[in-house]
Protein backbone atom coordinates (compact mmCIF):
# COMPACT_ATOMS: atom_id res chain seq x y z
CA UNK A 1 0.00 0.00 0.00
CA UNK A 2 3.63 1.90 0.00
CA UNK A 3 1.53 4.12 -2.97
CA UNK A 4 -1.70 4.96 -1.59
CA UNK A 5 -2.90 8.64 -1.06
CA UNK A 6 -3.27 9.64 2.47
CA UNK A 7 -6.87 10.45 2.31
CA UNK A 8 -7.68 6.34 1.45
CA UNK A 9 -4.54 5.17 3.90
CA UNK A 10 -6.40 7.07 6.41
CA UNK A 11 -9.60 5.36 5.79
CA UNK A 12 -8.35 1.81 5.33
CA UNK A 13 -5.48 1.91 8.05
CA UNK A 14 -7.74 -0.55 10.65
CA UNK A 15 -9.04 -2.71 7.66
CA UNK A 16 -7.75 -5.98 7.58
CA UNK A 17 -8.80 -6.78 3.85
CA UNK A 18 -7.48 -3.94 2.43
CA UNK A 19 -4.52 -2.59 4.26
CA UNK A 20 -1.28 -5.73 4.37
CA UNK A 21 0.25 -3.92 7.01
CA UNK A 22 -3.25 -3.90 9.03
CA UNK A 23 -3.80 -7.84 9.05
CA UNK A 24 -1.49 -8.14 11.46
CA UNK A 25 -2.95 -6.04 14.08
CA UNK A 26 -7.22 -6.50 13.21
CA UNK A 27 -9.58 -9.05 12.71
CA UNK A 28 -12.62 -9.48 10.36
CA UNK A 29 -16.01 -11.40 10.83
CA UNK A 30 -18.73 -12.08 8.11
CA UNK A 31 -22.23 -13.32 8.88
CA UNK A 32 -24.31 -15.08 7.01
CA UNK A 33 -27.66 -13.64 6.31
CA UNK A 34 -27.79 -13.82 2.73
CA UNK A 35 -28.56 -17.07 1.13
CA UNK A 36 -30.06 -16.33 -2.12
CA UNK A 37 -27.61 -15.13 -5.22
CA UNK A 38 -29.19 -13.51 -8.72
CA UNK A 39 -26.46 -15.45 -10.79
CA UNK A 40 -24.48 -18.58 -11.26
CA UNK A 41 -20.56 -18.88 -11.50
CA UNK A 42 -18.73 -21.81 -12.85
CA UNK A 43 -16.38 -21.34 -9.61
CA UNK A 44 -18.98 -21.35 -7.02
CA UNK A 45 -21.27 -24.04 -4.99
CA UNK A 46 -23.04 -23.15 -1.97
CA UNK A 47 -22.85 -25.19 0.63
CA UNK A 48 -23.93 -25.40 4.03
CA UNK A 49 -22.71 -27.18 7.70
CA UNK A 50 -19.21 -27.98 6.04
CA UNK A 51 -17.01 -26.22 9.07
CA UNK A 52 -13.86 -27.60 7.88
CA UNK A 53 -13.92 -26.13 4.46
CA UNK A 54 -12.35 -22.31 3.94
CA UNK A 55 -13.67 -20.90 0.49
CA UNK A 56 -16.24 -18.51 -0.33
CA UNK A 57 -19.75 -19.09 -0.40
CA UNK A 58 -19.33 -21.80 2.37
CA UNK A 59 -20.92 -21.61 5.92
CA UNK A 60 -22.23 -23.17 8.89
CA UNK A 61 -25.30 -21.41 10.28
CA UNK A 62 -26.93 -19.06 7.90
CA UNK A 63 -28.37 -16.25 10.29
CA UNK A 64 -31.44 -14.24 10.40
CA UNK A 65 -31.00 -10.40 11.10
CA UNK A 66 -31.11 -10.38 14.34
CA UNK A 67 -28.54 -13.52 15.33
CA UNK A 68 -26.50 -11.92 13.17
CA UNK A 69 -26.27 -9.04 15.37
CA UNK A 70 -26.22 -10.76 18.42
CA UNK A 71 -23.17 -12.67 17.34
CA UNK A 72 -21.32 -9.37 16.44
CA UNK A 73 -21.82 -7.99 19.15
CA UNK A 74 -20.26 -11.21 20.98
CA UNK A 75 -17.40 -11.54 18.35
CA UNK A 76 -16.40 -7.63 19.34
CA UNK A 77 -16.63 -8.64 23.29
CA UNK A 78 -14.30 -11.32 22.80
CA UNK A 79 -11.95 -10.08 20.35
CA UNK A 80 -10.84 -6.68 20.63
CA UNK A 81 -8.77 -6.96 17.16
CA UNK A 82 -12.21 -6.96 15.36
CA UNK A 83 -12.57 -4.59 13.39
CA UNK A 84 -14.66 -4.69 10.42
CA UNK A 85 -18.25 -6.59 10.10
CA UNK A 86 -18.99 -7.92 6.15
CA UNK A 87 -21.93 -9.24 4.42
CA UNK A 88 -20.32 -11.64 1.70
CA UNK A 89 -22.92 -15.00 1.39
CA UNK A 90 -23.06 -17.09 1.01
CA UNK A 91 -25.19 -15.54 -1.72
CA UNK A 92 -25.28 -12.11 -2.83
CA UNK A 93 -25.81 -9.41 -0.05
CA UNK A 94 -27.97 -6.81 -2.68
CA UNK A 95 -29.86 -10.41 -4.07
CA UNK A 96 -31.20 -9.79 0.10
CA UNK A 97 -31.37 -6.61 0.27
CA UNK A 98 -33.81 -6.79 3.16
CA UNK A 99 -31.89 -8.76 5.30
CA UNK A 100 -28.43 -7.41 4.58
CA UNK A 101 -29.67 -3.68 5.16
CA UNK A 102 -31.54 -4.71 8.12
CA UNK A 103 -28.16 -6.04 9.60
CA UNK A 104 -26.66 -3.15 8.63
CA UNK A 105 -28.89 -0.66 10.36
CA UNK A 106 -28.80 -2.41 13.71
CA UNK A 107 -24.84 -2.74 13.52
CA UNK A 108 -24.86 0.89 13.18
CA UNK A 109 -26.64 2.28 16.00
CA UNK A 110 -25.63 -1.05 18.45
CA UNK A 111 -21.85 -0.81 17.32
CA UNK A 112 -20.51 1.97 15.63
CA UNK A 113 -17.03 1.75 16.15
CA UNK A 114 -17.16 -1.26 13.62
CA UNK A 115 -16.61 -0.63 9.65
CA UNK A 116 -19.19 -1.97 7.70
CA UNK A 117 -18.60 -3.75 4.92
CA UNK A 118 -20.21 -5.75 1.67
CA UNK A 119 -19.34 -7.80 -1.16
CA UNK A 120 -21.16 -8.34 -4.39
CA UNK A 121 -21.24 -9.74 -7.66
CA UNK A 122 -22.42 -5.99 -9.00
CA UNK A 123 -25.38 -7.21 -10.99
CA UNK A 124 -28.30 -5.09 -8.02
CA UNK A 125 -25.34 -2.42 -7.13
CA UNK A 126 -26.48 0.45 -8.94
CA UNK A 127 -30.45 0.24 -7.55
CA UNK A 128 -28.88 -0.55 -3.91
CA UNK A 129 -26.27 3.11 -3.58
CA UNK A 130 -28.13 4.91 -2.38
CA UNK A 131 -28.97 2.52 0.41
CA UNK A 132 -25.93 1.28 0.87
CA UNK A 133 -24.65 5.47 1.45
CA UNK A 134 -27.47 5.99 3.74
CA UNK A 135 -25.93 2.92 6.02
CA UNK A 136 -22.61 4.36 6.37
CA UNK A 137 -21.40 1.56 4.37
CA UNK A 138 -17.40 2.93 3.62
CA UNK A 139 -16.14 -0.20 1.74
CA UNK A 140 -18.19 -2.29 -1.09
CA UNK A 141 -15.81 -4.74 -2.65
CA UNK A 142 -17.33 -5.74 -6.31
CA UNK A 143 -16.18 -9.17 -7.85
CA UNK A 144 -15.83 -8.72 -11.74
CA UNK A 145 -13.76 -11.08 -13.74
CA UNK A 146 -14.21 -9.75 -17.08
CA UNK A 147 -15.27 -6.47 -19.06
CA UNK A 148 -15.97 -8.65 -22.28
CA UNK A 149 -19.10 -10.07 -22.79
CA UNK A 150 -17.46 -13.02 -24.62
CA UNK A 151 -15.33 -13.88 -22.12
CA UNK A 152 -18.05 -13.49 -19.09
CA UNK A 153 -20.40 -16.06 -20.88
CA UNK A 154 -17.52 -18.95 -20.17
CA UNK A 155 -17.67 -17.70 -16.44
CA UNK A 156 -21.33 -17.08 -16.05
CA UNK A 157 -24.18 -19.54 -17.29
CA UNK A 158 -26.93 -17.77 -16.40
CA UNK A 159 -28.03 -14.60 -14.77
CA UNK A 160 -32.17 -13.64 -12.96
CA UNK A 161 -32.44 -10.08 -13.93
CA UNK A 162 -36.18 -8.53 -14.34
CA UNK A 163 -37.90 -11.71 -12.97
CA UNK A 164 -36.35 -13.60 -15.90
CA UNK A 165 -33.10 -16.47 -16.45
CA UNK A 166 -30.91 -14.84 -19.01
CA UNK A 167 -28.10 -17.30 -20.56
CA UNK A 168 -24.75 -16.77 -22.46
CA UNK A 169 -23.38 -13.70 -23.59
CA UNK A 170 -26.76 -11.51 -23.28
CA UNK A 171 -26.45 -12.24 -19.73
CA UNK A 172 -22.71 -11.85 -19.00
CA UNK A 173 -23.24 -8.37 -21.26
CA UNK A 174 -26.35 -7.50 -18.76
CA UNK A 175 -24.13 -7.71 -15.87
CA UNK A 176 -20.52 -6.43 -16.73
CA UNK A 177 -22.86 -3.20 -17.94
CA UNK A 178 -24.24 -3.13 -14.03
CA UNK A 179 -21.00 -3.61 -12.50
CA UNK A 180 -19.61 -0.53 -14.12
CA UNK A 181 -22.21 1.33 -13.48
CA UNK A 182 -22.03 0.28 -9.96
CA UNK A 183 -18.52 0.76 -9.57
CA UNK A 184 -19.34 4.72 -11.25
CA UNK A 185 -21.92 5.82 -8.22
CA UNK A 186 -19.76 4.19 -5.70
CA UNK A 187 -17.24 6.55 -6.40
CA UNK A 188 -19.02 9.26 -7.02
CA UNK A 189 -20.47 8.93 -3.31
CA UNK A 190 -17.07 8.89 -2.29
CA UNK A 191 -17.38 5.11 -1.04
CA UNK A 192 -14.30 3.00 -1.27
CA UNK A 193 -14.31 0.26 -3.58
CA UNK A 194 -12.17 -2.49 -4.07
CA UNK A 195 -12.33 -5.34 -6.98
CA UNK A 196 -12.33 -8.86 -6.70
CA UNK A 197 -11.08 -10.88 -9.69
CA UNK A 198 -10.68 -15.07 -10.04
CA UNK A 199 -7.71 -15.69 -12.29
CA UNK A 200 -9.30 -18.61 -14.21
CA UNK A 201 -6.46 -20.08 -16.55
CA UNK A 202 -6.65 -20.17 -20.77
CA UNK A 203 -10.22 -18.56 -19.74
CA UNK A 204 -9.65 -14.71 -18.21
CA UNK A 205 -5.74 -15.07 -17.57
CA UNK A 206 -4.62 -12.60 -19.75
CA UNK A 207 -7.52 -10.59 -19.89
CA UNK A 208 -7.77 -9.63 -16.34
CA UNK A 209 -4.97 -7.12 -17.50
CA UNK A 210 -7.98 -5.38 -19.06
CA UNK A 211 -10.14 -5.42 -16.25
CA UNK A 212 -7.27 -3.88 -14.17
CA UNK A 213 -6.90 -0.98 -16.19
CA UNK A 214 -10.05 -0.01 -16.91
CA UNK A 215 -11.69 -0.21 -12.71
CA UNK A 216 -8.57 1.69 -11.75
CA UNK A 217 -9.50 4.18 -14.28
CA UNK A 218 -13.18 4.15 -12.90
CA UNK A 219 -11.52 5.02 -9.41
CA UNK A 220 -11.51 1.67 -8.19
CA UNK A 221 -8.65 1.91 -5.55
CA UNK A 222 -7.77 -1.64 -4.55
CA UNK A 223 -7.14 -4.89 -7.20
CA UNK A 224 -8.05 -8.33 -5.77
CA UNK A 225 -6.53 -10.94 -8.31
CA UNK A 226 -7.33 -14.58 -6.36
CA UNK A 227 -6.73 -17.98 -7.69
CA UNK A 228 -9.69 -20.00 -9.06
CA UNK A 229 -10.74 -22.82 -6.16
CA UNK A 230 -11.26 -25.76 -8.45
CA UNK A 231 -10.93 -29.20 -6.71
CA UNK A 232 -13.38 -31.53 -8.09
CA UNK A 233 -14.77 -32.13 -4.52
CA UNK A 234 -16.62 -28.71 -4.25
CA UNK A 235 -18.80 -29.98 -6.84
CA UNK A 236 -18.43 -26.80 -8.80
CA UNK A 237 -19.02 -26.62 -12.62
CA UNK A 238 -15.25 -26.26 -13.28
CA UNK A 239 -14.12 -28.61 -10.39
CA UNK A 240 -15.87 -31.28 -12.44
CA UNK A 241 -15.17 -30.29 -15.90
CA UNK A 242 -10.99 -30.90 -14.76
CA UNK A 243 -10.46 -26.60 -14.93
CA UNK A 244 -7.52 -26.37 -13.07
CA UNK A 245 -5.98 -23.61 -10.77
CA UNK A 246 -3.56 -21.58 -11.36
CA UNK A 247 0.01 -22.59 -10.37
CA UNK A 248 1.66 -19.79 -8.00
CA UNK A 249 4.11 -18.26 -10.21
CA UNK A 250 1.08 -17.82 -12.84
CA UNK A 251 -1.07 -15.84 -9.81
CA UNK A 252 2.60 -13.68 -9.24
CA UNK A 253 3.05 -12.64 -12.61
CA UNK A 254 -0.13 -11.51 -13.61
CA UNK A 255 -0.28 -9.48 -9.74
CA UNK A 256 3.19 -8.17 -10.76
CA UNK A 257 1.50 -7.43 -14.87
CA UNK A 258 -1.44 -5.58 -12.72
CA UNK A 259 0.26 -3.62 -10.76
CA UNK A 260 1.47 -0.80 -12.22
CA UNK A 261 -1.82 0.26 -13.06
CA UNK A 262 -3.54 -0.61 -9.59
CA UNK A 263 -2.82 -1.20 -6.18
CA UNK A 264 -2.44 -5.30 -5.79
CA UNK A 265 -4.27 -6.88 -2.85
CA UNK A 266 -1.94 -10.14 -2.36
CA UNK A 267 -2.91 -11.38 1.40
CA UNK A 268 -6.30 -12.53 0.69
CA UNK A 269 -7.30 -15.68 2.15
CA UNK A 270 -10.52 -16.11 -0.01
CA UNK A 271 -12.51 -16.62 3.38
CA UNK A 272 -16.26 -18.42 4.39
CA UNK A 273 -18.75 -16.32 4.49
CA UNK A 274 -19.11 -17.04 8.13
CA UNK A 275 -15.21 -16.29 8.54
CA UNK A 276 -14.02 -15.06 11.92
CA UNK A 277 -10.90 -13.93 13.20
CA UNK A 278 -7.35 -12.72 11.77
CA UNK A 279 -6.96 -13.72 8.51
CA UNK A 280 -5.32 -16.72 8.02
CA UNK A 281 -7.63 -18.22 10.96
CA UNK A 282 -11.28 -18.77 11.49
CA UNK A 283 -12.51 -18.54 15.11
CA UNK A 284 -16.17 -19.23 13.93
CA UNK A 285 -16.81 -22.77 15.66
CA UNK A 286 -16.20 -20.26 18.85
CA UNK A 287 -19.48 -18.42 18.18
CA UNK A 288 -22.12 -20.61 17.10
CA UNK A 289 -25.36 -19.73 18.38
CA UNK A 290 -25.67 -22.21 21.02
CA UNK A 291 -22.55 -20.99 22.46
CA UNK A 292 -22.88 -17.17 22.17
CA UNK A 293 -26.39 -18.01 24.19
CA UNK A 294 -23.93 -19.63 26.87
CA UNK A 295 -21.66 -16.31 27.27
CA UNK A 296 -21.79 -14.09 29.77
CA UNK A 297 -20.10 -11.06 28.75
CA UNK A 298 -19.87 -7.93 30.41
CA UNK A 299 -20.07 -5.52 27.31
CA UNK A 300 -19.62 -2.15 29.08
CA UNK A 301 -15.95 -3.24 30.02
CA UNK A 302 -15.31 -5.09 26.34
CA UNK A 303 -15.96 -1.84 24.82
CA UNK A 304 -13.36 -0.28 27.36
CA UNK A 305 -10.60 -3.00 26.08
CA UNK A 306 -11.55 -2.50 22.72
CA UNK A 307 -10.89 1.37 22.72
CA UNK A 308 -7.62 0.46 24.48
CA UNK A 309 -6.04 -2.47 22.35
CA UNK A 310 -7.27 0.01 19.34
CA UNK A 311 -5.24 2.92 20.70
CA UNK A 312 -1.93 0.41 20.82
CA UNK A 313 -2.73 -1.22 17.72
CA UNK A 314 -2.94 2.24 15.59
CA UNK A 315 0.03 3.52 17.75
CA UNK A 316 1.98 0.61 16.49
CA UNK A 317 1.02 1.21 13.15
CA UNK A 318 2.15 4.55 12.83
CA UNK A 319 5.37 3.95 14.00
CA UNK A 320 5.64 1.35 10.97
CA UNK A 321 4.50 3.65 8.92
CA UNK A 322 7.31 6.33 9.87
CA UNK A 323 9.75 3.70 10.09
CA UNK A 324 9.32 2.83 6.38
CA UNK A 325 9.22 6.88 5.43
CA UNK A 326 12.39 7.12 7.06
CA UNK A 327 13.86 4.13 5.50
CA UNK A 328 12.66 5.57 1.57
CA UNK A 329 13.61 9.10 2.46
CA UNK A 330 16.98 7.97 3.56
CA UNK A 331 17.55 6.01 0.61
CA UNK A 332 15.97 8.63 -1.50
CA UNK A 333 18.86 11.02 -0.98
CA UNK A 334 21.58 8.87 -0.34
CA UNK A 335 24.51 9.55 -3.68
CA UNK A 336 23.67 7.11 -6.17
CA UNK A 337 25.80 4.26 -6.12
CA UNK A 338 25.16 0.79 -7.72
CA UNK A 339 22.82 -1.62 -5.98
CA UNK A 340 24.72 -4.45 -4.29
CA UNK A 341 24.82 -7.39 -6.15
CA UNK A 342 22.40 -10.23 -5.30
CA UNK A 343 19.11 -11.51 -7.15
CA UNK A 344 15.62 -11.30 -4.94
CA UNK A 345 15.37 -14.69 -3.10
CA UNK A 346 11.64 -15.77 -2.18
CA UNK A 347 11.34 -16.59 0.96
CA UNK A 348 8.12 -18.40 2.94
CA UNK A 349 7.74 -17.76 6.39
CA UNK A 350 5.49 -19.89 9.26
CA UNK A 351 4.10 -16.58 10.68
CA UNK A 352 2.30 -15.48 13.89
CA UNK A 353 0.79 -12.06 13.57
CA UNK A 354 4.17 -9.81 12.36
CA UNK A 355 6.89 -12.56 13.86
CA UNK A 356 8.19 -15.22 12.74
CA UNK A 357 6.59 -17.67 15.18
CA UNK A 358 5.38 -21.11 14.24
CA UNK A 359 6.77 -24.49 14.57
CA UNK A 360 7.34 -25.66 10.47
CA UNK A 361 4.68 -28.75 11.28
CA UNK A 362 1.61 -26.54 12.95
CA UNK A 363 1.70 -24.45 10.00
CA UNK A 364 -1.49 -24.08 8.06
CA UNK A 365 -0.10 -21.96 5.81
CA UNK A 366 3.05 -19.88 4.80
CA UNK A 367 3.19 -16.15 4.10
CA UNK A 368 5.76 -15.23 0.96
CA UNK A 369 8.08 -12.58 0.58
CA UNK A 370 10.46 -11.18 -1.83
CA UNK A 371 13.86 -9.93 -0.23
CA UNK A 372 15.90 -7.97 -2.74
CA UNK A 373 18.76 -5.06 -2.31
CA UNK A 374 16.20 -2.23 -1.80
CA UNK A 375 14.14 -4.35 0.56
CA UNK A 376 11.54 -6.79 1.41
CA UNK A 377 7.85 -7.10 0.09
CA UNK A 378 4.96 -9.21 0.28
CA UNK A 379 3.61 -11.43 -2.60
CA UNK A 380 1.26 -13.84 -1.30
CA UNK A 381 0.58 -16.83 0.89
CA UNK A 382 0.61 -20.54 0.17
CA UNK A 383 -2.06 -22.93 2.66
CA UNK A 384 -0.85 -26.26 3.62
CA UNK A 385 -2.05 -28.91 5.90
CA UNK A 386 -0.38 -29.27 9.33
CA UNK A 387 2.37 -32.08 9.27
CA UNK A 388 1.97 -32.54 12.90
CA UNK A 389 -1.86 -33.04 12.85
CA UNK A 390 -1.53 -36.91 13.35
CA UNK A 391 -2.95 -37.81 10.15
CA UNK A 392 0.12 -37.64 7.88
CA UNK A 393 -0.99 -39.38 4.62
CA UNK A 394 -4.52 -38.41 4.84
CA UNK A 395 -5.45 -41.43 2.55
CA UNK A 396 -3.38 -40.99 -0.43
CA UNK A 397 -0.01 -42.18 -1.52
CA UNK A 398 1.41 -38.65 -0.67
CA UNK A 399 2.22 -37.56 2.72
CA UNK A 400 1.03 -34.19 4.02
CA UNK A 401 5.02 -33.17 3.92
CA UNK A 402 5.23 -33.85 0.20
CA UNK A 403 2.08 -31.70 -0.40
CA UNK A 404 3.72 -29.11 1.99
CA UNK A 405 6.84 -29.14 -0.17
CA UNK A 406 5.08 -28.90 -3.09
CA UNK A 407 2.93 -26.27 -2.62
CA UNK A 408 5.87 -24.18 -1.44
CA UNK A 409 7.73 -24.71 -4.68
CA UNK A 410 10.10 -21.72 -5.88
CA UNK A 411 10.86 -20.62 -2.59
CA UNK A 412 14.62 -20.72 -1.59
CA UNK A 413 14.07 -20.56 2.37
CA UNK A 414 11.55 -21.36 4.81
CA UNK A 415 11.47 -19.40 7.54
CA UNK A 416 9.89 -20.86 11.11
CA UNK A 417 10.16 -20.90 14.77
CA UNK A 418 11.21 -24.28 15.22
CA UNK A 419 11.72 -27.79 12.44
CA UNK A 420 12.38 -31.59 12.89
CA UNK A 421 14.72 -33.18 11.39
CA UNK A 422 12.61 -35.20 8.80
CA UNK A 423 11.44 -32.23 6.66
CA UNK A 424 14.19 -30.75 8.03
CA UNK A 425 15.92 -33.29 5.51
CA UNK A 426 13.29 -33.52 2.77
CA UNK A 427 13.12 -29.58 2.46
CA UNK A 428 17.14 -29.21 1.67
CA UNK A 429 16.19 -32.23 -1.24
CA UNK A 430 13.63 -30.28 -2.44
CA UNK A 431 16.13 -27.52 -2.97
CA UNK A 432 14.55 -25.38 0.10
CA UNK A 433 16.75 -24.20 2.89
CA UNK A 434 15.00 -23.88 6.27
CA UNK A 435 15.85 -21.49 8.63
CA UNK A 436 14.79 -21.66 12.71
CA UNK A 437 17.76 -18.90 13.90
CA UNK A 438 15.04 -16.13 13.77
CA UNK A 439 12.16 -17.24 15.77
CA UNK A 440 9.92 -14.25 17.44
CA UNK A 441 11.43 -11.98 15.20
CA UNK A 442 9.63 -9.29 13.34
CA UNK A 443 9.19 -11.28 10.01
CA UNK A 444 10.46 -8.40 7.41
CA UNK A 445 13.78 -7.95 9.90
CA UNK A 446 13.79 -11.87 9.64
CA UNK A 447 13.63 -11.93 5.72
CA UNK A 448 16.01 -9.28 5.46
CA UNK A 449 18.57 -11.00 7.53
CA UNK A 450 18.81 -13.94 6.23
CA UNK A 451 19.02 -12.16 2.38
CA UNK A 452 22.06 -10.53 3.86
CA UNK A 453 23.45 -13.54 5.63
CA UNK A 454 23.09 -15.38 1.87
CA UNK A 455 24.62 -12.38 -0.04
CA UNK A 456 27.34 -12.81 2.43
CA UNK A 457 27.84 -16.48 1.74
CA UNK A 458 27.99 -15.67 -1.71
CA UNK A 459 24.64 -17.14 -2.81
CA UNK A 460 22.94 -14.75 -4.85
CA UNK A 461 24.82 -14.96 -8.11
CA UNK A 462 22.17 -14.36 -10.36
CA UNK A 463 20.23 -17.44 -11.49
CA UNK A 464 19.94 -18.27 -15.58
CA UNK A 465 16.08 -19.00 -14.72
CA UNK A 466 15.46 -18.12 -11.46
CA UNK A 467 12.48 -20.07 -9.16
CA UNK A 468 9.57 -18.45 -8.99
CA UNK A 469 6.41 -18.74 -6.47
CA UNK A 470 3.90 -16.28 -4.81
Amino acid sequence: MDGMPDEIRARVQDHPCYSEDAHHYFARMHVAVAPACNIQCHYCNRKYDCANESRPGVVSELLTPDQAVKKTLAVAATIPQMSVLGIAGPGDPLANPARTFETFRQLALKAPDIKLCVSTNGLALPECVEELARHNIDHVTITINCIDPDVGAKIYPWIFWNNQRIHGRKAAAILIAQQQKGLEMLVAKGILVKVNSVLIPGVNDEHLKEVSKLVKAKGAFLHNVMPLIAEAEHGTFYGLMGQRSPRPDELKALQDACEGDMNMMRHCRQCRADAVGMLGEDRGDEFTLDKIEAMNIDFEAAMVARAAFRAQAMAELEAKRRHKEKASQILRFQPRVAKPAGRPVLMAVAAKGNVVGVHFGHAKEFLVYEAAADGVRFVGHRKVEQYCAGNETCGDAESVLERSIHALAGCEVVLCSRIGIDPWRDLEAAGIQPNGEHAMEPVEDAVMAVWREMLAAGKLEPKPSAAKCA
